[in-house]
């Protein structure tokens, strides 16, 4: 189950987000969906870095029962990217889901060896997403 704390007008398609996660996990995720000041303060709060970012993850301790963690996604970041890159909200509203998603589930783009890489890949095709934050990240 995907519990949304929605605090924007967009509206995230629920069953393609849910049919996503349940591939990976039966445990709850919460998803908060807000916009560029909120995920600011997050930002900084818990990664020391004082700007709006896309999406956060906050996984849970692993524990029988716990949920697995928390997603957070700026949708003024959706807006802005979607139309900087010339595709949907929706289209990058899932791919950070995904992106947030891989995270909670212990992938770590950062200092693997491209394991979260292929997998948002392998998601992405499956459903005819544009190109994931690493592949973005990494043409730049």
């Amino acid at each position: 189950m995907i519990e949304i704390d929605n605090k924007t007008k967009f509206q995230p398609d629920e069953a393609l987000l849910l049919k996503i996660a349940s591939k990976y996990t039966k445990k709850n995720i919460e998803l908060i969906v807000t916009d560029n000041a909120e995920i600011q303060k997050l930002n900084k709060a818990y990664r020391g870095i004082d700007k709006a970012t896309d999406v956060l993850s906050f996984p849970y301790e692993k524990m029988k029962n716990a949920p697995l963690g928390t997603i957070v996604i700026s949708v003024d970041k959706v807006e802005e990217v979607a139309e900087n890159l010339g595709h949907t909200p929706d289209e990058e509203f899932t791919l950070l889901f995904i992106h947030g998603l891989l995270h909670l589930l212990g992938y770590d783009h950062e200092v693997d060896n491209g394991e979260m890489r292929r997998e948002e890949e392998k998601l992405i095709r499956a459903l005819a997403l544009p190109n994931s934050l690493i592949v973005r990240s990494e043409e730049v």
